[in-house]
């Protein structure tokens, strides 16, 4: 999967309802009924592009239904990087990749080669694609390109708030996935894929797995050990959403309006730092002028959009407000926000717009990231309590203005979630590491806050005084890679929560 489609898709829902009463296991338990056996993993070089030398792939067969594990199979891509000290070697480690709708495969690609240099042989890398995913078996909704760009898979509000034309694509786009999707799209959902792990599990042959599970990886890492709490041995969450059972997905959208806030006053600093006019990238004078200087010129594109190198797709006020949550995830992220704002206000310059606003998402990858979050706990159908909260979002949170709390397709979703979301409970082995940046625009740590609380006395978290998403080999933060590292390698926890400077 090429880098745009990667960030597209993560971006989606980097994270992301009425349930309740919910039990710690829901669904299909550990000792449901399944095959006697798991087929061998016939594991060969990969050779897709950037595999790094060693890395093996495979594909791993798992039921479609686990109410039916005998009946039809679907198949994950799976891979490997295997330790290259035998001697050290003290189990299998995990990949749980973000989304829903990003790669394992492309994410042990990309993170491999520092977390092998961390690990120093302790593991074997292993990760997948989860269901619907790269190399794994796929879904469609058969959406048009018009319903495939990220800003129109995000419902942002009309320019004047309205949101008319985002209950029209909800609709149209849940009763495309009804029609085309299929028993496949309606099996993804996080509790699958925690069973697909357990699957993986098994056909790897470990007793126990350890994991380091990021985002939306981060839950499901979290689901798979409420539900196999036996199997889990050293276990990181990498940036947490809040695991309420009655919201999930609509929570983690919500609660980006706040991470918005959170992460603004660093990109403010950079964007306004005299170091940056040297690279011509400097956007306002003072920090404080850098919030009100970017709100307008979205009201002005909202008003005027600008031709962009894309024909047919214009800058308009809410692809800025798109590419600036986009670049609030990193701080590398900036100087694509800073150019594109400073393109806008020149009359005789041509905004170039970054490569995941420039092109619809594939079907196949528009249709997991939407079919997960909608299968996995019913949403309010009501259309008008939807507007009424994105006018509510857009007063208190003018950089989202109004999407994260706007309606989506799962308002017109046409089947229920075939089970109870899984609560997340303090019951189970105290082998968690939650690690978690202070300002994260897409995982809050206010609802990571929620996931601690919930973990109770099997977690410990690290707090990072940093901005972006992501941390572990993400960040650059000494303090919080040598945490993680320790803990992975030599099984050393903080015994109480901790801080890391940033």
């Amino acid at each position: 999967m090429t880098t745009w489609r990667r960030k597209a898709t993560v971006l989606v829902l980097s994270a992301a309802a009425v349930a309740t009463g919910l039990t710690g296991i829901s669904g299909p338990t550990a000792s449901a009924a399944e095959p006697v056996g798991v087929p061998a993993l016939d594991w060969k070089d990969c050779v897709h592009a950037g595999a790094l030398p060693g890395q093996q792939c495979a594909q791993l067969p798992v039921p479609l239904d686990y109410d039916d594990p005998q009946g039809r199979q679907i198949t994950l891509a799976v891979s490997r990087l295997r330790s290259d000290r035998p001697q050290a070697r003290r189990g299998a480690l995990l990949l749980v990749p973000g989304g829903p709708g990003s790669s394992g495969v492309q994410r042990l690609t990309s993170k491999g080669r520092a977390l092998a240099k961390e690990m120093a042989g302790a593991y074997d890398l292993v990760a997948f694609d989860p269901r619907g995913v790269g190399g794994s078996t796929t879904a469609t909704c058969a959406l048009s390109e018009e319903d495939r760009h990220l800003e129109t898979l995000r419902s942002w509000p009309a320019p004047d708030g309205g949101i008319a034309q985002n209950v029209a694509r909800s609709r149209r786009t849940a009763e495309a996935c009804a029609e085309h999707g299929g028993p496949v799209l309606r099996s993804f959902t996080s509790a699958n894929e925690a069973r697909d792990i357990e699957r993986l599990r098994r056909a790897l042959g470990e007793r126990k797995l350890s994991a380091w599970g990021t985002s939306y990886g981060a839950y499901v890492a979290a689901v798979y050990a409420q539900k196999f709490p036996q199997h889990t041995d050293r276990w990181v969450m990498d940036s947490s959403g809040d695991p309420d059972p009655s919201r999930l997905a609509r929570g983690w959208l919500a609660n980006m309006s706040r991470g918005a806030d959170d992460r603004f006053p660093d990109f403010a600093a950079w964007a306004a730092d005299p170091a940056r006019s040297a690279e011509g990238l400097r956007v306002a004078e003072r920090p404080e002028d850098v919030r009100p200087l970017l709100l307008e010129l979205a009201a002005k594109l909202d008003r005027e959009p600008r031709e962009s190198n894309v024909p047919g797709v214009p800058l308009n006020g809410n692809r800025l407000r798109q590419a600036l949550q986009n670049g609030l995830y990193g701080d590398a992220l900036f100087p694509v926000v800073a150019r594109l704002a400073l393109a806008a206000q020149d009359p005789a310059a041509v905004p170039v717009l970054p490569p995941e606003l420039a092109r619809p998402l594939p079907d196949t990858d528009a249709a997991v990231a939407v079919g997960v979050i909608c299968n996995d706990v019913r949403w309010p159908e009501g259309v008008g309590a939807y507007g009424a909260a994105a006018a509510a979002d857009r007063a208190a949170h003018p950089l989202t203005a109004g999407m994260p709390a706007n309606i989506t397709p799962c308002a017109f979703w046409k089947d229920a979630p075939a089970e109870r979301p899984t609560r997340i409970t303090a019951q189970g082995p105290s082998n968690i590491l939650m690690i978690q940046n202070l300002r994260d625009p897409a995982t809050p740590y206010s609802g990571a806050l929620k996931m601690r609380e919930a973990l109770g006395g099997r977690a410990r978290l690290v707090t990072v005084d940093h901005g972006g998403h992501g941390v572990y080999l993400g960040n650059g933060n000494a303090c919080g890679d040598r945490t993680v590292t320790a803990f992975l390698t030599t099984g050393r926890r903080p015994q109480h929560d901790t801080s890391c400077a940033g």
